[in-house]
């Protein structure tokens, strides 16, 4: 029986002839999400703007009736509230961002829990109320922050490590394609306006994740074809690694998004945000990988023998007493 190969074995695309091209719509790219950013903001959720949520459950159905609590709580006008079930099917947990003016009067939250709470009782009587937890605007921009930063030091932290491990053009490959795809992962939220929350960022650091390993792999193919193929043009070697990488990433990619298209139309809409935002990344993983990370070591300056070692006097007179040339 014949295994299945996605990529022939002999496959030669030639990569880095459409570099500058691919380059030249990569900033674009950027640029328009960051814009995005700026101009439209990120919708952010109830952990980096502050909020409440009341856990319930309902005990005499079978299933919290989370569409009719939807509904009906968006009508007393605080906007649209995030219900997922959590435990058992009749247990659902209601997020809601805290009103205007709530940090300075924080009666005014409370206003709106006791609204809520009404609400439900009135609309299914056999409610239970079991807990009203708040989080204040000042924890939840440290929150934000906090998220933040962990991107920041999570890229650099990979920089600095690619950097040792191979050599500082690889690090700023690596840093280049992996701020390309936070950057376009950032642009999607700020477009849709979907919520971005803690849920998001760890879809962010998981696509740091996957496109730092895609990378190394290829990196480290270049690596062992430099010592290889001393002779080689550096465009010719880098197209030779990112085909003989190919399969691996394809393989690696596909095997993923079986497992995430699913969730992203079937899946439940509290996991929405994080699943788009992952199958987004693996694309944009993929092809930074490719267009990004491998090509800008030809402007970063590697070269042929860049992974050659230094030859010292004595290595030189031993290699001439061996009649080695």
């Amino acid at each position: 029986m014949r295994l299945l190969k996605l990529v022939p074995d002999d496959t030669n695309i030639k990569f880095l002839k459409w570099r500058v091209p691919f380059f030249v719509v990569s900033g674009l790219l950027i640029a328009a999400s960051w814009a995005l950013v700026l101009t439209q903001g990120l919708n952010l959720g109830v952990d980096f703007v502050g909020g409440q949520m009341i856990r319930t459950t309902f005990t005499q159905e079978a299933e919290a009736p989370v569409a009719e609590m939807r509904e009906s709580i968006a009508s007393l006008g605080y906007g649209d509230p995030i219900i997922q079930r959590y435990g058992a099917p009749n247990e659902a947990s209601i997020r809601m961002k805290l009103p205007e003016g709530a940090d300075s009067k924080p009666e005014l939250a409370n206003e709106m829990a006791e609204k809520i709470t009404s609400r439900l009782k009135a609309d299914h009587p056999d409610v239970r109320i079991d807990g009203v937890d708040s989080v204040s605007g000042k924890v939840s921009g440290e929150l934000f922050r906090t998220g933040i930063l962990s991107l920041l030091f999570a890229m650099i932290a990979i920089s600095i490590y690619i950097w040792v491990r191979f050599e500082w053009q690889f690090g700023v490959g690596a840093l280049f394609a992996l701020f390309h795809d936070v950057s376009l992962t950032l642009g999607m939220f700020a477009l849709t306006q979907l919520e971005f929350d803690l849920n998001i960022v760890a879809a962010i650091l998981t696509i740091i994740g996957y496109s730092l390993n895609d990378t190394i792999v290829v990196y480290d193919r270049i690596r062992e074809n430099l010592k290889k193929f001393r002779k080689m043009p550096v465009p010719e070697l880098l197209d030779l690694s990112v085909n003989e990488t190919l399969a691996r990433t394809v393989m690696t990619s596909l095997t993923l998004l079986i497992a995430l298209i699913p969730l992203v139309f079937f899946g439940p809409t509290s996991l929405f945000g994080m699943t788009a935002a992952i199958v987004l990344g693996i694309f944009v993983g993929t092809y930074s990988s490719v267009y990004m990370a491998a090509p800008i070591l030809v402007w970063a300056g590697v070269k042929s023998d860049s992974f050659v070692p230094t030859e010292s006097g004595i290595d030189r007179q031993e290699r001439i007493a061996r009649g080695e040339v």
